[in-house]
């Protein structure tokens, strides 16, 4: 096959070169009797006949029924292929201590970007009040809780109050660290049962002690980040005894200094019991901004639009169960439910609130958090906060502080503005006392940090 085709090659370009030529023709001949060479370089080249092609094909498609054709790599190979050089890609640069994604705050383009309404999501830990980047929140929190265990010094960006508080840091490690609620409950339920034990019978041995090989143990405790620790921190100590017909195991033992204090034991319990785990806190980034004609326009870093893992994953689900119902006849209803479900896929929701003077308040937002929280947000931004107020969306949607509505579910993300009103009745009873409401509403130390919006 691959002869036919160079013949075929061969005979284009014999024929593209134009009249042939004696060798024994002089120079003079040559270029009388041919053509100049300025036209023989001007003259198109001819393409392939349609004998040719014809039989070209026909020779393929003979070729093709004979002898399978190799297979290539398809789109879905290459797609493959793609995210796994990608995946290869950021499995080095999670390894590489200087890669972004570590502590240190990678600079972006939208950083550096002087038009973007807000420079990203930020994040307020609890137990230090040090202003996180999404990517350093779980980092730092755990730092945070290590160094409860080892002292300031292990954290440099700790307050000087600081303390260390072993019990405390245990119990947060075994909130926070494990993300199967389910399984720290069962964890947690378990250890109270072991300490009611001890105080219910105080005086009884077996109660004193804990056998780490115990099947409880093993499948309850021993798979719970912290559970070591805070055993160790209510005054359990490690021991090897020596157990009839077998080599010696490993006990925890309680210490004579904690069955002295028994009602420690109840207290830590409690503590243990009552635990949540430790979440950055959403800041909510406050801002206020002169009236502009930008009010409506918003430039949104990436952070807004990024998914995590579990979020990409319920995304896949709904978007199966879509598939699914395309089959079927859907009501209205369903496909309000549909749309309302579009909107999840955003994390957060950057809102602005115009007042009567036409200033601007912006902050940041969960999307999945409810309409009571945004009332309450403007609330605490005004001078004369006890007086109700309305607030209305795009084309006059009025919004109702004790609705159980999420913002997304008002199509409040990723962003929106927002328009602020006294309530008809408290403006009423203003203008029906001679006076007209001050059209400064926010509260002076926020007016004094004003900004331009660019």
């Amino acid at each position: 096959m691959k002869k036919f085709f160079q013949e075929i090659k061969a005979d284009i370009k014999f024929k593209s070169a134009g009249p042939g030529q004696k060798l024994t023709d002089s120079a003079g001949e040559k270029t009388s009797k041919g053509k100049s060479p300025q036209l023989a370089l001007r003259q198109p080249r001819q393409g392939p006949t349609d004998e040719a092609q014809m039989a070209a094909a026909a020779a393929l498609a003979r070729l093709e029924q004979k002898q399978p054709r190799a297979r290539g790599p398809t789109s879905q190979d290459s797609i493959r292929n793609q995210v796994r050089k990608e995946l290869q890609a950021e499995a080095t640069s999670s390894n590489n201590p200087g890669a972004p994604g570590t502590n240190s705050v990678p600079e972006t383009k939208d950083e550096i970007s002087p038009h973007l309404a807000v420079p990203g999501v930020f994040f307020i830990c609890p137990l230090t009040g040090v202003t996180l980047r999404r990517d350093q929140r779980d980092a730092h929190i755990k730092q945070a809780i290590l160094s409860q265990f080892y002292g300031v010094l292990s954290m440099p960006l700790l307050p000087q109050h600081f303390s260390t508080d072993p019990v405390a840091a245990s119990i947060m490690k075994i909130h926070t660290f494990n993300r199967d609620r389910d399984r720290v409950k069962l964890g947690v339920d378990t250890i109270a049962k072991y300490l009611d034990n001890i105080h219910l019978h105080p005086e009884e041995e077996k109660y004193q002690k804990i056998k780490l090989q115990n099947k409880v143990f093993q499948e309850r405790i021993n798979c719970l980040e912290g559970s070591h620790e805070f055993f160790e921190a209510i005054g359990f100590k490690k021991v090897t005894l020596p157990v009839p017909d077998q080599e010696g195991q490993e006990f925890y033992v309680l210490g004579e200094d904690a069955r002295a204090q028994p009602q420690n034991l109840e207290r830590h319990k409690q503590q243990l019991l009552g635990a949540e785990p430790v979440r950055a806190t959403l800041d909510r980034q406050l801002r206020v901004f002169r009236p502009s004609a930008l009010a409506s326009h918003f430039e949104l870093p990436s952070d807004f639009f990024s998914l995590t893992a579990e979020e990409v994953k319920r995304e896949q689900r709904l978007r199966t169960e879509a598939v699914e119902r395309l089959s079927s006849l859907r009501t209205k209803a369903m496909r309000e439910k549909e749309e309302q479900r579009e909107l999840r896929k955003y994390t957060y929701a950057l809102l602005r609130v115009r007042l009567p003077d036409g200033c601007l308040l912006q902050g940041t937002f969960y999307a999945r958090e409810k309409l009571s929280v945004l009332f309450q947000f403007v609330r605490e931004a005004l001078q004369n906060d006890w007086l109700p107020f309305e607030l209305r969306a795009s084309g006059g949607q009025k919004l109702e502080e004790n609705e159980a509505l999420a913002l997304n579910e008002c199509g409040l993300v990723p962003s929106a503005l927002l328009t602020f009103s006294w309530d008809a009745s408290v403006l009423e009873d203003i203008r029906a006392a001679g006076a007209e409401p001050a059209k400064s509403v926010l509260r002076p130390e926020l007016l004094a940090a004003i900004e331009q919006l660019s």
